[in-house]
């Protein structure tokens, strides 16, 4: 299955599948909302998304599709490697291809996802290891972004749509997680590790 805002690409990338006898194309999408309601729907072993798919995007996607039974292995396509195929690996995903690579190189790596491997550019998988907020669940981490506003508990738990205890939950699992012990160091945690990577 395929997931592309671009109608272009889309239509492009049916064509492609659709010539390659290893593959059965089973549905197109344009949204994050249109994939995940096809694979509901249907099985679907590999399915090509674009990292930036409307409106969820390709992390929260496949955030959302791991908690799924049967969901099918992701592929995140996207227009230049740079951090991507990290933050790809991180989220999940099976395996990453960047658009300037060659046609039979996105076949390929959908094949070979789809016999069970992954199939990454080099990464030094240390990095992953070292930021311990690439060690954060999606939901970890959208906390730690709303708790560096100053949130309280009970904002966080009425903006997150979770309960003041799930809140408390979270906020215990993410303090362990980056070696703090309360929200002051967990902020200033983010916030020096946002300028180590030059965000701001």
């Amino acid at each position: 299955m395929l997931a592309d805002g671009n109608p272009l690409m889309l239509t492009a990338m049916s064509e492609i599948f659709e010539k390659d006898p290893r593959f059965s194309l089973v549905a197109t999408a344009a949204t994050a909302e249109g994939f995940l309601g096809m694979v509901m729907r249907m099985p679907v072993q590999v399915g090509v998304i674009d990292w930036n798919i409307p409106a969820l995007g390709g992390a929260r996607l496949i955030d959302v599709l791991r908690a799924q039974p049967n969901a099918p292995r992701l592929i995140v396509y996207a227009e230049e490697a740079g951090e991507i195929p990290r933050k790809a690996m991180a989220a999940g995903a099976a395996g990453f291809v960047a658009r300037s690579e060659s046609v039979n190189r996105l076949l390929d790596t959908c094949a070979a996802v789809a016999n069970g491997q992954m199939v990454f550019p080099f990464l030094d998988i240390r990095s992953l290891k070292q930021d311990p907020i690439e060690q954060l669940s999606p939901r970890e981490r959208t906390l730690l972004e709303a708790l560096s506003q100053g949130l309280t508990n009970r904002e966080l738990a009425r903006d997150l749509e979770i309960s003041t205890n799930t809140v408390k939950f979270h906020l215990s699992n993410l303090f362990d997680k980056l070696s703090v012990k309360n929200r002051a160091q967990a902020i200033a945690f983010y916030y020096a590790n946002r300028a180590s990577r030059g965000e701001f």
